[in-house]
């Protein structure tokens, strides 16, 4: 009859202790006393019975949706505007089912992520590979030494390709796991432009790419050489897509809020459909070259977020592109 155990032990001790109660007082004081001392015990133990029941069902109720909790299902609202330990608790619960539901839907996210970056890193060495691949058996039946190096020139430029790719993807998958360490210093602005550069001068020179360095002396908290690798991704980016004779712009500056370098360049431009999109990882434009992987951009954005920072792109089609890397003063 009684399902809870606890509960009838509790009702039945409540029923001995008040006609024990009643006992002395029948005794003493007479029958109508007694009867008066019954009756406000009975009434006791039914007000008792009813808010226990109450306690109990309300407790049920948080079992039951516990366990569809567990099971997968939805997580309904369950807390309420009332007072006590059991409407705290009801709060709690929901608390924590509800960050529970969005940690799992994150990891499921973090999981179809993985899945699709693991599809586009395949797909990515997959190309170099098939190339090299080809490149080996010409080589092994060809007797021509000039057609050999030409050979060898190719294989040395997908080696390239594909060692650019597996550190770029390896920076950031440390930057993601937190396990990168990026120490802020003071570098004065002028400096960080002339080491971003030194490595493109032979490229710019060759494509006969005209630098226009202006702008204030700025200085800059930041890590140094992973803010390197931010600026010159973004420089690399500007000169892959400048015709010969095309004009590559640098320009510091500073406000009250943040320190800025502007890089700008006169190339093809970013279709207004590419540009919410050109920090995503291996994602490539309209006008993207063939060889591009379309992950620097998302390392420049990595790195400068990482040390807050930011990357503002603003473009026009067959006119050219200009990136603000932002190094605010203050985390906002």
């Amino acid at each position: 009859m009684f399902k809870n155990k606890e509960y009838f032990k509790m009702i039945v001790i409540a029923c001995i202790v008040t006609v024990i109660s009643s006992v002395p007082v029948f005794c003493i004081s007479g029958t109508a006393a007694g009867c008066i001392v019954l009756a406000c015990g009975i009434i006791l133990c039914i007000v008792f019975s009813i808010y226990t029941k109450k306690r109990y069902k309300d407790i049920d109720d948080l079992n039951t949706y516990l366990s569809k909790v567990l099971a997968g299902n939805d997580v309904p609202d369950i807390t309420d505007q009332e007072e006590g330990e059991l409407s705290i608790l009801k709060t709690n619960i929901y608390k924590a089912t509800t960050t529970l539901k969005f940690q799992k839907e994150l990891l499921a996210e973090d999981k179809k992520m993985l899945a699709d970056a693991i599809a586009d890193i395949s797909h990515q060495l997959k190309t170099p590979l098939t190339s090299m691949m080809v490149m080996n058996d010409l080589l092994l039946n060809e007797d021509d030494t000039d057609k050999r190096e030409e050979f060898l020139k190719t294989q040395s430029t997908q080696l390239g390709r594909m060692n650019w790719l597996i550190q770029t993807l390896l920076k950031l998958s440390k930057l993601d796991a937190g396990t990168a360490l990026l120490k802020s210093e003071k570098i004065l602005g002028s400096i960080l432009v002339s080491d971003a550069l030194k490595p493109f001068e032979i490229q710019i020179e060759l494509k006969e790419i005209s630098k226009k360095i202006t702008g204030s002396e700025i200085d800059i908290n930041c890590d140094r050489n992973w803010t390197l690798e931010a600026v010159q991704n973004i420089i690399k980016n500007c000169i892959e897509h400048m015709e010969e004779g095309g004009e590559l712009g640098v320009e510091t500056s500073e406000t009250n809020l943040y320190s800025e370098i502007k890089i700008s360049d006169t190339g093809c431009g970013i279709d207004e459909a590419d540009l919410p999109h050109i920090f995503e990882r291996f994602y490539k434009g309209k006008n993207a070259s063939g060889d591009s992987v379309g992950i620097g951009l998302a390392l420049a954005k990595t790195i400068m977020t990482s040390q807050h920072g930011d990357i503002i792109v603003e473009s026009t089609v067959g006119k050219g592109s200009t990136f603000f890397i932002r190094f605010y003063k203050t985390i906002i």
